[in-house]
Order: C-alpha cells, then sequence, then structure tokens
C-alpha cells in the first residue's frame, strides 16, 4: 500500500469513528503527516468556479517561442491586462514589455535573475500566471504561484514526475486556486466538431482513439539559439519515452469524458532506437565543442509507441517522434461503433461504413449540423489573431471567459497532472522492457461521479469578446 492508499484508508476509518482532522493527524505514522495530508481534507476542483474577475491581470513568465506568442494573442481578449512579464534573458522581457508600452497594457518587468519569476507571483497586481518555461520549471512555478493566491496556466506538460504531478493536485486542492495546463489542441476545429459528434452518438459508443507528437526538430534541437541553453535537448538526451503527450493525449481524454465518467487504467510503452540523434552529436561536435557534452549519450528512441486502457475498456495509441524527416501529424483518430474519423492525413474525414470516407457534399453537411458553438462564435476571429491556426487564440479566449464568468476551467488539474503523467510512466515502461504500468488516479476515485466541464456549445458563458 502507497501512502497515499494509506491516507485515504485511513481518514475514511477514522472519518466514520468520528475523529476530526486534528485528530487523524496526530494518529498516522511519522512521515504521513503535513502538506500531503492536509490536501486529502479539500475540495474536488473538478467542476469547482472561483468567483469571477471582471478583468484578468496576468503576469507573463517565459517570452520565449511560446510566451511571445502570448504577448500578441492575450491583449487581443476583451477584460485582460498583462501587468507583469518576466524572462531570465533580459532583452527578450525588455522587447515584449516595449511592444505592450505602445498599447494600453504597462506591463512590469522581472529579469536578471533565475528566481525573478517569485516577485512576478507575489505581487498583488497579478490573478493569473502564464507559465511558458521550460518543462523542469513548471511545476515548481505552477506550485509556487496557487500558494501565492494565483490561478495558472500553464505550458504542456506541466510535470515532469508523478510526484509533481500530485504536488499540482495537491496544492489546487489546498489553495482553491486553478491549475490549467494550455492543451491548445482541445480547442482545434475538427477536434471540437468530432467531440461534439462524439457527445452527440453520431459516432456510436467510442472503442479506440489515436493521437500523435511526429513533428520534425532535429535542426531547433540542435540550434544554439533556438531553446535556451539547449534544455530541449538535454529532455532528449536524458530520457527514454513518450516525452510529450498532452497534444495527443489532450483531445482524446476530453472525447472520452477521462476524468470524467472514465479513467486511464494502465499503459504499455515501446520506443524504438536512436538512429540519428547521436550522429547529428558527433557530427556537430568535430566542428564546436559546444556539441561534445552531448557525445556519448543515451538519446531516446526515434519512435515511441505507447497503448493506453481506460476502465470502461477503451484503447488509446499515442506516438512520439521528432527526429524523423517525416510530415507534421498529430493523427487525431476517433473509432465508434458507428463510424469514424481522422485528421490526418489532410484533408480531415468522416466514415460510416467500411466503404471508405464520406465525399465533401456529406462533410459539409457534417460541419454544418456538429460545428460547435464556440466555433461558430469565435472561430474566424481566433482565425485571425492566429497561434496554430486559431486554436491558441480559442484556448486563451475560453480560459478567460471562465475566469471573468465564475465558471470551472474546461481542462483542470486532474487533466494537467494525468497528461503530464504519460511521460514519466513511459519511462518506467520502456525501462523495463514494455512492462505494463498502472496509470495513478488523480482524482481519488471522483472520475466516477464528476461532470464532463467542456462546454464546447457555450452553455454557460462566452460573453467575453476578441477584441
Amino acid at each position: 500500500m502507497d501512502r497515499r492508499d494509506f491516507i485515504k484508508q485511513a481518514s475514511l476509518g477514522l472519518a466514520g469513528a468520528g475523529f476530526i482532522g486534528s485528530s487523524l493527524a496526530n494518529m498516522l505514522p511519522a512521515g504521513l503527516t503535513g502538506r500531503k495530508y492536509s490536501s486529502l481534507m479539500a475540495g474536488n476542483m473538478s467542476g469547482r468556479a472561483a468567483p469571477k474577475l471582471e478583468t484578468v491581470r496576468i503576469g507573463l513568465i517565459g517570452i520565449g517561442n511560446r510566451g511571445s506568442g502570448a504577448v500578441n494573442r492575450l491583449p487581443r481578449i476583451e477584460g485582460v491586462q498583462i501587468t507583469a512579464i518576466c524572462d531570465i534573458e533580459t532583452d527578450r522581457a525588455e522587447k515584449a514589455k516595449a511592444e505592450l508600452d505602445a498599447t494600453v497594457h504597462r506591463p512590469r518587468l522581472y529579469s536578471g535573475r533565475a528566481d525573478s519569476w517569485k516577485a512576478l507571483c507575489d505581487s498583488d497586481d497579478v490573478d493569473l500566471v502564464y507559465i511558458c518555461t521550460p518543462w523542469d520549471q513548471h511545476a515548481e512555478q505552477s506550485v509556487y504561484a496557487m500558494e501565492q493566491g494565483k490561478h495558472v496556466g500553464v505550458e504542456l506538460p506541466a510535470a515532469k514526475t508523478i510526484d509533481e504531478c500530485w504536488q499540482l493536485v495537491e496544492t489546487s486542492e489546498k489553495t482553491g486556486q486553478h491549475c490549467m495546463m494550455l492543451g491548445n489542441t482541445c480547442y482545434d476545429f475538427f477536434e471540437m466538431m468530432v467531440m461534439n459528434m462524439a457527445h452527440q452518438g453520431f459516432l456510436g459508443e467510442i472503442v479506440h482513439g489515436e493521437g500523435a507528437y511526429i513533428h520534425d526538430l532535429m535542426d531547433l534541437n540542435f540550434s544554439e539559439t533556438y531553446y535556451h541553453d539547449l534544455w530541449r535537448l538535454r529532455e532528449n538526451s536524458e530520457r527514454n519515452g513518450l516525452l510529450y503527450p498532452p497534444h495527443a493525449i489532450g483531445p482524446m481524454s476530453k472525447l472520452m469524458n477521462i476524468n470524467c465518467g472514465d479513467r486511464m487504467d494502465y499503459l504499455v510503452s515501446v520506443s524504438g532506437n536512436d538512429f540519428m540523434m547521436a550522429d547529428r552529436a558527433r557530427e556537430l561536435a568535430d566542428e564546436n565543442d559546444l556539441w561534445k557534452p552531448f557525445v556519448g549519450k543515451n538519446y531516446r528512441g526515434n519512435m515511441n509507441t505507447t497503448t493506453i486502457r481506460t476502465q470502461k475498456g477503451r484503447t488509446i495509441m499515442i506516438q512520439h517522434d521528432v527526429t524523423s524527416p517525416r510530415p507534421y501529424t498529430r493523427i487525431y483518430l476517433v473509432s465508434g461503433t458507428k463510424g469514424t474519423a481522422q485528421k490526418w492525413p489532410m484533408p480531415a474525414r468522416i466514415s460510416t461504413s467500411h466503404t471508405g470516407w464520406l465525399d465533401d457534399e456529406a462533410m459539409k453537411e457534417l460541419e454544418t449540423k456538429y460545428t460547435p458553438e464556440i466555433t461558430k462564435r469565435v472561430g474566424d476571429m481566433a482565425r485571425q489573431v492566429g497561434g496554430h491556426g486559431g486554436m491558441d487564440t480559442i484556448m486563451d479566449w475560453r480560459l478567460i471567459d471562465c475566469l471573468r464568468n465564475g465558471l470551472p476551467l474546461e481542462i483542470d488539474v486532474y487533466d494537467a497532472a494525468l497528461w503530464s503523467a504519460i511521460a514519466p510512466l513511459t519511462e518506467q515502461s520502456v525501462a523495463n522492457r514494455s512492462a505494463s504500468v498502472d496509470i495513478p488516479d488523480f482524482t481519488r476515485g471522483a472520475w466516477e461521479t464528476n461532470k464532463p466541464v467542456m462546454d464546447i456549445q457555450l452553455e454557460q458563458g462566452g460573453t467575453t469578446k476578441i477584441i
């Protein structure tokens, strides 16, 4: 029995005997009290709404590749005030500040020190901390921000270890602050339409899903400037598993109502060899000493394939490959008892029989019937603002809209923990000849009664404008 199972059973037994929290804490063995215990007494964050914020004051941490896009998108959303920005590279932070100073936003600047972000989280004029830093900083910054009474939007993955995933859940429950992982693919246009079709029964009972992150990042990973301090190359040279699961697993989880009616049970994961990255490191090291520390590393396999089984018997296959010279794909395949949808290779298609995909006319009829309200209301403007074709903007817009209307966030801390946990769990499986690995239930059983909250039909909210 692990620590959390012990605490859960002890708390249930003692609660039935009439003990209050302090009595329970005194009776637990040494090492089981403190933050880990107290969080069990806090509320379920699924479906939980925070007080309305007429203006959402945002502090941005990390103004690199993802953060610079947020600087452009967020000011276009009604009710947003960017009050603070932070980056360890002062020139990047100053450039972003200058861009915002030319608008109605006058953010304060935090930079120059590795812990400058803490001062941003401590400030009194920030409601939402928007985190776009390297992966290994996400959990620490998210936890600290929530402890300072701030909501969090964090780039993916939100954590690197299982313990960090639990820290996110426990801190969110303890503080009542939201922690949303910025899963933009959940808000892509075809994915939302297929989700609507699935939830209305058009595809029948959902049996299987597939997703991927197959994206040739070879040159970027070996760029001297693209990733600060070569952080992403370090990730790929020190770990072996499916390192970047949220793009693939996020939309499928929302469609299957994972954490809200079903849960992931266990996974198996297989990685092939690295056929490319070690060779590239050796070639570059012959000409530049910068790359010598990356020679001889145990790079993760070119391709990782992971299969997940849910409690209700559905299966999900996800893949990861960021080195092969393949066209970009997230696959996105949904298979049901009455139909199938698949996005890649383009164009996206629907099928209702084994004879093939529906023709263009039939596809247009389905789009007319099943395009959700969120796309009708803000889709065109989101495409104009941009961000991966507009899905980044829809994601940001809905986050702000929920905070302004006092609505539950559609991607909550349990999603953030679960989707992030896939990476370290696949590392465990790969290291043990693809043995099956149990997937933690971060809801602690609440998945059986939690209600789905991704409201693509905008039955609540949807009042915030894109300017």
